[in-house]
């Protein structure tokens, strides 16, 4: 959506103040640990863009709660699973070779957006050392969340959806749907039924770059959006509006759990 457009859908614009008050009435308290998904274009016109809105977050939850944003970077990954667009099979590895490796301060995200692109690089974020599935985390327990980050199984036991989940966390969905919940990912690791692939990533290793090959989840969103209406269905969901983003706001725990059983239901490999 274009800056125009995001100024013509504004009925006014939306100070770091007026999102705090509507994070604030949506259910967000100091304390939360909260995971949040986001798009700022659906928020409307902002001043001060991302920042004012990443200022809000940061002033609802204080610095006794966390706040935590994925910031993936799925690009540092085997070129011959690339598919939009591929590239040609005689490239391979010489982009293997030549990819700059994964660095927590310098690394862009891929796909995420401007808010979480901000706040990876925000003063004391800390971000998690996944070459590809990073998450940026600041406040109590940033470094509880985004410690111990293991390359190997990306979003499942050792990833910080996983620690979320042991702070019996929260997620915000932002202008944005179940199909950007990445907590569902951990719900699917604990079902039982994902497949897993070679994947690879370029990462320092004692002080050298190198092509790393680990292994990883085939994680698949394409079911998301049903798990999510079902789960709203089922489970505790608040719902409003943060300036004019459409929110979802729900615990993380019950969230998992739901993903898990769905998807041991509804899915056959």
């Amino acid at each position: 959506m274009s800056e125009a457009s995001v100024i013509f859908r504004s009925p006014q614009p939306f100070s770091r103040q007026h999102l705090a008050q509507d994070l604030r009435r949506l259910g967000v308290m100091p304390d939360m640990v909260l995971l949040v998904h986001s798009s700022l274009s659906q928020i409307g016109y902002v001043p001060g863009g991302a920042v004012a809105v990443i200022q809000a977050l940061q002033e609802v939850l204080t610095a006794q709660g966390t706040l935590v944003m994925p910031t993936h970077s799925s690009d540092l990954s085997d070129p011959a699973n690339w598919q939009n667009p591929p590239i040609p099979e005689v490239w391979h590895e010489a982009v293997r070779e030549t990819m700059p490796a994964y660095d927590p301060a310098v690394t862009p995200t891929r796909g995420m957006g401007v808010i979480p692109e901000t706040f990876r690089r925000w003063h004391d974020v800390v971000r998690s050392d996944h070459p590809q599935a990073s998450f940026a985390a600041w406040g109590q327990q940033a470094r509880f969340v985004t410690d111990n980050h293991l390359l190997e199984m990306g979003l499942g036991e050792q990833s910080p959806l996983a620690r979320i989940y042991d702070l019996d966390g929260s997620v915000l969905l932002m202008g944005v749907g179940y199909g950007n919940n990445t907590s569902f990912h951990l719900g699917e690791v604990r079902s039982g039924v994902v497949a897993t692939e070679r994947q690879g990533a370029p990462i320092m290793e004692d002080g050298r770059q190198t092509w790393k090959w680990f292994t990883d989840y085939v994680y698949d969103a394409d079911d998301f959006a049903a798990l999510g209406a079902d789960f709203e269905r089922e489970e505790s969901v608040t719902t409003g509006k943060v300036g004019l983003a459409e929110c979802r706001l729900f615990l993380q725990r019950p969230a998992v759990d739901f993903a898990r059983r769905w998807i041991r239901r509804n899915r056959t490999y």
